[in-house]
């Protein structure tokens, strides 16, 4: 169902993914227009129908984004998080590749003025996340992977780029990340327990996967409700980097495969040199 020119192009996810890293960039400087009054000015945000926020920020940054991926593959469908909130269903049926967008993910943190959000994009193959960018506009940082080895950090202050990797857990214990405002916390304690934490840090929107990535934590659980577009960049930077995004029986997420919802099941992003009893 794809074109020889699409083709083609999916066949050097390399070059692909440096021309996703400029969508997410420009897409994250869309949100920045709004960033600085996000917090002042209410009449840019709105209630979706599962009650959480909405922003001009959102909307305008997904419309750029489903444009800019379009023009770059006509025939790839897009499935974007505030679309799909309004009701606009893209079917992926019959399609070995589809992308997965969110515009902007940690819309509390950015309506707050907390700098934690980020722009998702990620391109998925028979259900794996292949290609994946997280950017955060406000603090400058960009993650990438496209493929075991790959995975990187840009970072826009010194237009430097390097190489990123999951670490080997310390002896002295795991850094957890885990959710600002989401999740089930009676049972992320629950879970911890059996294991030695060293410390545990509340981030925002996907950083918490892409910090595995980058050996700066080492595990992840998540309890409670997520969507696909939430954790499918991050995850193939994380598979890129020497992790994995995994449901509670251990098998690693699959993209694509729940209908129309896009919904996960419950997970546990870890670096693979860290065993879980």
């Amino acid at each position: 169902m794809h074109s020889e020119a699409s083709l083609k192009l999916l066949r050097h996810p390399q070059a692909l993914c440096n021309m996703v890293r400029r969508i997410a960039i420009a897409a994250g400087d869309i949100t920045l227009q709004y960033f600085d009054e996000a917090g002042m000015d209410q009449s840019n945000v709105e209630l979706k129908s599962d009650g959480s926020p909405l922003t001009k920020a959102d909307t305008e940054a997904e419309h750029f984004i489903t444009a800019a991926l379009h023009q770059l593959l006509p025939d790839v469908p897009v499935i974007g998080e505030e679309s799909m909130a309004r009701g606009e269903i893209v079917s992926i049926s019959g399609y070995d590749y589809f992308w997965l967008v969110d515009p902007l993910d940690g819309t509390i943190q950015f309506k707050n003025g907390n700098p934690e959000y980020t722009v998702n994009i990620a391109l998925i193959h028979k259900g794996q996340p292949v290609i994946g960018v997280v950017y955060a506009p406000a603090l400058g940082e960009l993650y990438a992977g496209c493929g075991a080895g790959t995975a990187l950090r840009w970072l826009q202050e010194t237009d430097k780029e390097k190489l990123i990797k999951t670490r080997t857990p310390p002896h002295g214990g795991l850094t957890v990340v885990s959710s600002k405002n989401h999740g089930d916390l009676g049972k992320l304690d629950h879970f911890l327990s059996a294991h030695k934490v060293a410390k545990r840090i509340a981030v925002g929107s996907s950083l918490k996967i892409c910090w595995i990535a980058a050996g700066k934590a080492d595990l992840y659980p998540r309890f409670g409700q997520t969507s696909e577009w939430d954790t499918a960049a991050a995850d193939a930077i994380l598979r890129s980097a020497g992790g994995v995004v995994e449901n509670m029986d251990g098998q690693p997420l699959i993209y694509g495969n729940h209908g129309t919802d896009f919904r996960n099941p419950e997970f546990i992003a870890r670096a693979l040199s860290l065993a879980l009893a």
